[in-house]
Order: C-alpha cells, then sequence, then structure tokens
C-alpha cells in the first residue's frame, strides 16, 4: 500500500514573511486571521483593522456557521462555506494559511484548518506560532485592508471527518472510534465551571480521554513536534493506527486534535462538531459523566 503524502499542515513565520516580501500574496495563497475572543474580552476585528498579516483578509467565524443551529458553531452548508471563502478571494487552487492573534500562539486557527479540510480543500496550513511570534520576530504588519477579487471555490462535505450526535450515540455501543476530550481536566470531570454558557455544566461523554489542547504547544506558542506529541497520545494510550474522533465544547479545541495526529501523519480524525454544548443538551443523564452537583451540593 503507498502511504499518501500529507500536504503541509504547519507553515513557518519566516516562510510567510519572504512569501509577502516576495509579493507571492493573491490567488494562488491566501492568509487568513481567524481570531475570535469572548465577548468583552479582545475585539478581534478591530485589532484586525489596527494590524494584521500583509494582504491577510480577516475570516468571520460568526458569520461563516450555521446561523440556524441552536448550538454555538456548527459548520455551515456547502454552499454557504463556498460562497464564503470565494468572496474572499479563495479557489480551490488557492493555498490558504490561517492563523489568529491568541495568547497561547494558537487557537481558532486549527478551526478554520479543519473547515477547509472538511469541505473538501487540501491546500490548507496553520501560521505555527501564530500572529503574537509574527509580531515578537519583528515580521511586518499592516492596517491596510486587502479587497481581494472574488474566486469561485466548490465545497464537497468530506463527512468522514465530520461525527453528530447520532454518530457518538452509535459509537457508545460500538466503540469503534476512540473519543479524546480536548478542554481543560477541570471541565472534562465536570469540578471547573463552562464560562459564558448559562445552563451547560461541565462534564464529558463516557469513554472519552482527556487530552487538554494546549498541551500541544510549546510555551512560546508553537506547535510541538511530531515526536513529543506522539509521546503525548502514547501516555494517553490513544492508538493512532486507529480510528478517532476529537470533541470538546463547541468544535473548535477539537480541531487541535485533529492537527496533531496530523502532524504525526494520522489526516483522518474526525471532529463531534456539536460536541459537548450539544451532547449536555440532548444525551440522555446516564451518558454525561460530572463531578459538578457532587461538587455543588
Amino acid at each position: 500500500m503507498v502511504q499518501k503524502v500529507l500536504y503541509r499542515a504547519l507553515v513557518s513565520t519566516k516562510w510567510l514573511s519572504e512569501s509577502v516580501l516576495a509579493k507571492r500574496i493573491g490567488p494562488s495563497l491566501r492568509v487568513l486571521d481567524a481570531s475570535w475572543y469572548s465577548p468583552g474580552e479582545r475585539d478581534a476585528q478591530q485589532e484586525f483593522r489596527d494590524r494584521h498579516v500583509p494582504g491577510a483578509s480577516f475570516f468571520d467565524i460568526e458569520e461563516c456557521k450555521d446561523k440556524s443551529s441552536p448550538y454555538e458553531l456548527m459548520l455551515p452548508s456547502e454552499a454557504h462555506f463556498a460562497d464564503y471563502v470565494g468572496h474572499l478571494g479563495i479557489s480551490n487552487d488557492t493555498h490558504v494559511v490561517v492563523y489568529d492573534g491568541d495568547d497561547l500562539g494558537s487557537f481558532y486557527a486549527p478551526r478554520v484548518w479543519w473547515m477547509f479540510r472538511v469541505f473538501g480543500h487540501r491546500t490548507v496550513s496553520v501560521l505555527n506560532g501564530g500572529f503574537k511570534n509574527w509580531v515578537k520576530e519583528g515580521h511586518p504588519v499592516t492596517s491596510e485592508i486587502s479587497r481581494p477579487e472574488p474566486a469561485v471555490f466548490k465545497a464537497t462535505l468530506d463527512r468522514s471527518l465530520l461525527k453528530t450526535y447520532t454518530d457518538m450515540v452509535e459509537n457508545m455501543k460500538s466503540k469503534r472510534f476512540q473519543v479524546v476530550d480536548s478542554r481543560s481536566e477541570g471541565k472534562y470531570r465536570g469540578t471547573e465551571p463552562e464560562p459564558g454558557n448559562e445552563g451547560l455544566e461541565p462534564g464529558h461523554i463516557p469513554g472519552s480521554l482527556n487530552m487538554p489542547f494546549s498541551k500541544f504547544l510549546t510555551e512560546a506558542g508553537f506547535e510541538k513536534s511530531p515526536e513529543e506529541i506522539r509521546s503525548m497520545f502514547q501516555e494517553k494510550k490513544v492508538d493512532l493506527s486507529q480510528p478517532l474522533i476529537a470533541t470538546c465544547r463547541k468544535g473548535v479545541t477539537a480541531c487541535h486534535i485533529a492537527l496533531a495526529a496530523y502532524l504525526c501523519g494520522k489526516p483522518d480524525v474526525a471532529i463531534y462538531d456539536g460536541s459537548w454544548s450539544e451532547w449536555f443538551r440532548r444525551a440522555p443523564p446516564e451518558h454525561k459523566l460530572s463531578e459538578w452537583k457532587r461538587n455543588k451540593a
């Protein structure tokens, strides 16, 4: 069996800086700022207007979602995604580089990386180290807003990379997929509240393992090496040769699990899009494990 060559999931700040200086940003290379912050913390759009990677466009994850869903950031339709990214000048031949401005180095960028992949686009990368390190290393920034020429993007949903509530219920019986939860240990166990989400108690899906997404990043905000990541999966007894689903609160940090596994040569990690936000509201009590009520009693 011939092993499939994977497209590079990460690009360095040096590589992107050289691309910017060589004026390669255009129809064949687009850069997206996918920053998002909780209301009242930081203003992602204002920060983008103040400074960003030259030639970058703002990817508004609040606009590119299923607005009819009661859950937080569910995937948009193929048509919605295609139209949205097409207006950012992205075609099926474009190499897309995604970053965000989070202090950790990366937070929402892997979600957008996965969104492109789930809609059939393979030439997408995350800027390793994020905007935090881009600025720290002295690479160019601008407040000039670029207006790329719209392009035609055809989205084709890859259902193998997406799991629904029904799929997760079925997996409770079949146990065909390993399930990894990327939230903090406190939210996973139910000892730490889920912030800013009234009525959503912490806890986890029975049978899921906990691997907090921040552990895949170095203190400086870069992705750890494939060797370090592989060792982390082994410590948790996650078999990367077997099917794997990643979950979190709303399908965002779960994408860090998918990215980490991809860096180890496993490109087929599926994301439970509704994640705990949906599971908590739909699953019967016996399918929700939490220390929350016990601690509140």
